[in-house]
């Protein structure tokens, strides 16, 4: 007894040149990066590392930190026993320092990614990145936010780190890697 073959679609050659055509012509995936550091050769090997076997375009957003919560950057800083860096960490921002560290943090970012030859743009955000983090995961339909910090005792414990917030609000794969560490956060 045999079974009634069922309908199926024939399957023209031009079907299979058209899905081969928009399977190479489809758009590169574009991975945000959020740091609050200058990336190192070590840091952006990791991220494009995570997408080798695809082209992607990166989009890096660097805080301008001017209205940093003291207490907690005293807290992170003592507890990783870096003394100098705590007490530091207690006088008060000066905003111009602020956007030229992130001016300096994000050119140095941006020319890490042109060294590897992968293509990169980036701005510098408020305090908060996550509004223009939201923005720009709809703006530019991205599919993966990687963000790269110092460890942070307060924020990582109590989950009020950026990655923590952008995982609550984006429903996108979010990666959180500490600055110059192969340690994920």
């Amino acid at each position: 007894m045999t079974e009634p073959a069922a309908d199926v679609p024939a399957t023209s050659e031009t079907d299979a040149t058209d899905a081969s055509d928009e399977s190479s012509t489809s758009a590169p995936t574009v991975i945000i990066v959020v740091t609050e550091e200058p990336l190192k050769p070590v840091d952006v090997d990791k991220i494009i590392a995570l997408h080798e076997e695809e082209s992607a375009t990166y989009r890096v957003l660097v805080p301008a930190d001017t209205q940093r919560n003291m207490l907690s950057s005293f807290l992170n800083h003592l507890s990783l026993f870096e003394m100098k860096e705590a007490l530091d960490s207690l006088r008060p921002v000066d905003r111009d320092e602020a956007h030229a560290d992130a001016q300096s943090a994000l050119d140095t970012t941006l020319a890490e990614f042109a060294a590897h030859d992968v293509p990169a743009t980036g701005e510098i955000t408020a305090d908060d990145p996550l509004p223009t983090l939201v923005e720009e995961v709809a703006r530019l339909d991205a599919s993966e936010v990687v963000v790269v910090t110092e460890p942070q005792a307060v924020e990582d414990t109590f989950h009020r780190d950026w990655a923590s917030k952008a995982r609550e609000s984006l429903g996108l794969p979010v990666l959180h890697m500490y600055a110059g560490d192969w340690r994920l956060g």
